[in-house]
C-alpha cells in the first residue's frame, strides 16, 4: 500500500496547492444549508431592497434542495423533513415572487407544515424572524426585559454570563422586543393559515417551570435596580444599541455573524434608523460579501473560513513534508500572521490580565477570537519560529492568549474563560445548553492539548496540561466515547481527546485510552470506514450513519494511529478507504462535519474532504516509515 498512500498524499497536496489564492489562503466554503439564503431573501425584502439577480440566485439554490415531498432537510438522513427550515424556505420563496401558494411544489411544502405542527413547531430563531416581519405577534412577556443588560455581575444573571454568540444574536432582540418592533412587508404572504388552532400553542418553550422561576428572578432584580424607571430603561436601551455600534466590523457587520447582523439591523430599525441608512446599507453589503459559489449556485455563507481554511491547511502541508519556507507555507504564514488579533474584545471581561494575540474564523473577524482557530494557526506557524523571529514573537503571544483561557474546571472553553453557569440553561430558550453558554468540551480541550503536547515547552505548559488531561478524563462517555460539541459528534470528540492524550505523553494502554480505541473500532464499517449521523447529537447518543464519509473516516484513523505503535487491521482498512474514496462523488461528500446548534444549525466544511485525509494518511506514513 505505500506506493497508493504516497500518491494519494501527492494528488491532496497538488489540489490544495492549486486552490490556494495570491493572499496565501484558501477560501473553500463554509455551507450551513439554506437558512441565511432564505434569511437574505427575507433581508432585502424587508429593507425594500431590490436585487432581481440576487433574489432569483438564491431562490434558485433554494428550490434545488426541496425534497420530493415537499419538505428541506438539514441533513441526508433527516427523517421526512425539517419544519423550521422548510417553514423559512417556503417564505422565502413567497417573498422572492417567483413561486406562489398554487405552484404543485409549494403545495407540497405547505402541507408538511400544516401537517407537522404549523409554526409552533418552527425553532425560536425562526419565529422570532416571523415576528420581526409581521407573520406572529411577539410574546406577552419576552424572557428577559432591556433592563437586564444593567443587572451588575455581582447579580445572579449578567448579560456578560451569557456566551459571546448568545449575547451578539440576543441583544439585538432585546431592543426589537423592547418595542415589539416589526416590519410588515409590502405585497408580502400571510402565513396565518399555517398558526395552530391554539394561540398559546406557539410558546411552548416559554411554559418550562424552571424558566419561568428564572425569569422571575430577572425580573425581580430589573424591579430592584436603583433609579428612575424611565432613566433605567433609557440607559439599558442605550447600552444595546453602543455594544452593537462598537462590535461592527470594517466589512459592516456585527461579528462577522449573519445572523447577529440579521437582528442587528432590525434593532437599529427599532430605535428609528432609516432603511437607507448607511449602518445599515453597509451591514447589508457585509452579508451581500459572504456570497460564494457552490456547484454553481449562489450561497450566501454563515461567515466566511479563510483563516479556520488556512490555518488546518497549512499545517496539513507541513505534515505532509513541505518546509516552512516552501512557497506555500510561507505565503500561509504571511497571511495567518497579518491576521493575529490585537484589539481587546469581550473575551477581557472573564480574562483581564490577558494580552490579545489570538485568532478568529474568518479574515473579517478583527476582535472575537477563538481558542480552536488560535491553536490552528499556531501549529501552522510553530516551524518557522526557529528561523523567523517576527513569526516567534507572534507565536509567543498566540500560545500566551490561549494559556489564560483554560476554565478553572481544567477544560477549555471556544470563545471565553469561565462563561459556564449551569442554571442559564433553565432560561425559556431553545437549546440553551449550546446557545447561552460556553463551556469546556472534550473536542476543544482534546485539541488544545494536541498543540500544547506537540507544540510547546513541556516546562511552560506542564500546569495546564496536568488540569486539562485530568478534566478530560473526567468527561469521558460510558462507552468509552467522548462527546464533540462543535463537531459530529462523538468520532469528533474521541479522535480530539486521543489525539490530545497521547500529545501529552498519556500513554497507549491506559485504560480509558484502550476503552476508546475499543469503541472506535466497534463502530468501523464493513467498508472500513466511519460514518456518523447528525442525529447523535440531538439525542446525545451515537447514531451510525450507515454510510461511510472521508472526514470522520479520518478522524477515526488518526485517532488509532495516534496510539497504535503499529499498524493495525482497523488501520489498514481505514487508509484503504481513504484511497479508495478520495475522489468520489456521492451524498456523503456534502454530510455536515460540524455543529452549530443541535437540531437548527449543521456545517459543512469544504475544505475537510482534502485536510483530513491528507493528515490521516501523513501520520500513518511519519509513524509507520511508509515512504
Amino acid at each position: 500500500m505505500n506506493q497508493y498512500v504516497k500518491n494519494e498524499i501527492d494528488r491532496l497536496i497538488m489540489r490544495l496547492r492549486t486552490d490556494q489564492q495570491e493572499d496565501g489562503s484558501w477560501h473553500y466554503p463554509f455551507e450551513i444549508g439554506i437558512t441565511p439564503d432564505a434569511f437574505m431573501i427575507i433581508l432585502l425584502k424587508a429593507l425594500d431592497i431590490r436585487d432581481d439577480e440576487l433574489i432569483q440566485a438564491l431562490a434558485a439554490r433554494i428550490i434545488s434542495r426541496q425534497e420530493k415531498n415537499g419538505a428541506w432537510k438539514l441533513y441526508h438522513d433527516e427523517q421526512d423533513g425539517n419544519v423550521s427550515l422548510t417553514i423559512e424556505a417556503y417564505y422565502a420563496l413567497l417573498l422572492s415572487g417567483l413561486h406562489h401558494e398554487n405552484d404543485e411544489h409549494m403545495e407540497k411544502a405547505r402541507q408538511f407544515i400544516v401537517t407537522n405542527g404549523g409554526l409552533s413547531k418552527a425553532s425560536s430563531i425562526t419565529k422570532i424572524m416571523l415576528i420581526l416581519t409581521g407573520q406572529l405577534k411577539w410574546p406577552l412577556i419576552f424572557p428577559i426585559p432591556v433592563e437586564a443588560v444593567l443587572l451588575p455581575p455581582t447579580f445572579p444573571i449578567s448579560m456578560y454570563d451569557l456566551s459571546l454568540y448568545a449575547r451578539s444574536n440576543f441583544l439585538p432582540l432585546l431592543l426589537c422586543s423592547d418595542h415589539k418592533f416589526q416590519i410588515n412587508i409590502a405585497s408580502g404572504p400571510n402565513l396565518e393559515a399555517l398558526l395552530p388552532s391554539r394561540s398559546d400553542d406557539l410558546w411552548e418553550e416559554f411554559r418550562c417551570e424552571e424558566g419561568r422561576s428564572l425569569v422571575q428572578t430577572i425580573y425581580y432584580g430589573v424591579k430592584n435596580l436603583i433609579g428612575l424607571p424611565s432613566l433605567l430603561h433609557k440607559m439599558a436601551v442605550e447600552g444595546i444599541k453602543k455594544y452593537m455600534l462598537e462590535r461592527i466590523e470594517q466589512d459592516g457587520t456585527l461579528y462577522n455573524f449573519f445572523s447577529a447582523t440579521f437582528f442587528m439591523i432590525f434593532a437599529l430599525l427599532s430605535q428609528g434608523y432609516s432603511k437607507k441608512d448607511p449602518i445599515i446599507l453597509k451591514a447589508v453589503e457585509g452579508l451581500r460579501a459572504m456570497a460564494t459559489s457552490i456547484d454553481g449556485q449562489l450561497h450566501i455563507q454563515f461567515t466566511r473560513p479563510e483563516i479556520w481554511n488556512t490555518a488546518l491547511i497549512n499545517y496539513a502541508l507541513q505534515e505532509a513534508g513541505l518546509e516552512p519556507d516552501n512557497p506555500i507555507v510561507h505565503n500561509a504564514n504571511h497571511y495567518l500572521t497579518t491576521r493575529q488579533q490585537v484589539k481587546y474584545g469581550d473575551w477581557r471581561l472573564h480574562n483581564p490580565h490577558a494580552l490579545p494575540g489570538g485568532w478568529g474564523f474568518s479574515d473579517g473577524n478583527t476582535m472575537n477570537p477563538d481558542i480552536d482557530d488560535t491553536t490552528a494557526a499556531l501549529r501552522a506557524i510553530y516551524p518557522a519560529t526557529s528561523t523567523q523571529p517576527y513569526i516567534k514573537t507572534a507565536y509567543n503571544r498566540g500560545l500566551a492568549y490561549v494559556l489564560s483561557t483554560q476554565n478553572d474546571d481544567g477544560g477549555f472553553p471556544a470563545f471565553e474563560k469561565n462563561v459556564d453557569k449551569k442554571w442559564l440553561q433553565f432560561l425559556p430558550i431553545e437549546q440553551a445548553e449550546f446557545f447561552l453558554t460556553d463551556p469546556s468540551t472534550p473536542d476543544l480541550t482534546g485539541r488544545t492539548l494536541e498543540f500544547l503536547g506537540n507544540f510547546t515547552n513541556g516546562k511552560q505548559t506542564a500546569s495546564a496540561i496536568r488540569k486539562a488531561v485530568k478534566w478530560l478524563f473526567h468527561s469521558q462517555e460510558k462507552n468509552g466515547s467522548w462527546y464533540g460539541r462543535w463537531g459530529i459528534c462523538y468520532i469528533y470528540g474521541t479522535w480530539a481527546a486521543l489525539t490530545g492524550l497521547r500529545a501529552t505523553s498519556v500513554v497507549s494502554n491506559h485504560p480509558a485510552i484502550q476503552k476508546a480505541a475499543k469503541w472506535l473500532m466497534s463502530i468501523q464499517n464493513e467498508d472500513g470506514g466511519w460514518g456518523e449521523s447528525c442525529t447523535s447529537d440531538i439525542g446525545k447518543k451515537y447514531m451510525p450513519l450507515g454510510a461511510s464519509t472521508l472526514t470522520q473516516t479520518a478522524w477515526a484513523v488518526d485517532a488509532l494511529v495516534s496510539i497504535s505503535p503499529t499498524s493495525t487491521p482497523a488501520i489498514e482498512k481505514g487508509i484503504a478507504y481513504l484511497i479508495g474514496e478520495g475522489q468520489s462523488q456521492n451524498w456523503t461528500n456534502d454530510y455536515p462535519a460540524g455543529q452549530g446548534l443541535p437540531g437548527y444549525v449543521y456545517m459543512h466544511y469544504h475544505s475537510y474532504r482534502f485536510i483530513f485525509p491528507l493528515l490521516a494518511l501523513s501520520h500513518y506514513q511519519n509513524k509507520y516509515d511508509h515512504s
